[in-house]
């Protein structure tokens, strides 16, 4: 089993917190009632689903990131595979966005 990483780690204690929806009706439901504070789409979700989160966060702001797998974001959350997760709690977002930047940054996933 893959080491965890620290995105997926902060993703768990955010689902444990609470603080997080997964699955695509809740997390488009999160995203259209304002309360999202970030989405996270697996890179391999198919590109139907990536065009529609995309536009979706777009038209309201709020931040989208294309990370590891459907089946590590789920495993990291406790559920079988999940293509989209929104985070509601916006200090936890801040602090998963702000390691996913570092990411980007270094050329990381």
């Amino acid at each position: 089993m893959k080491k965890m990483d620290k995105v997926l780690s902060l993703l768990g204690l955010s689902a444990r917190g609470r603080n997080l929806v997964s699955g695509e009706f809740s997390t488009e439901k999160a995203v259209k009632e304002g309360k999202a504070a970030l989405v996270i789409i697996g890179t391999d979700a198919s590109d139907n689903t990536k065009k529609m989160f995309t536009n979706m966060c777009n038209y309201r702001s709020i931040p989208i990131y294309f990370y590891s797998t459907k089946e590590e974001i789920g495993r990291a959350i406790g559920k079988q595979m999940r293509a989209s997760v929104a985070v509601t709690d916006f200090g936890m977002a801040a602090n998963i966005e702000k390691h996913l930047d570092a990411l980007k940054e270094c050329g990381g996933k």
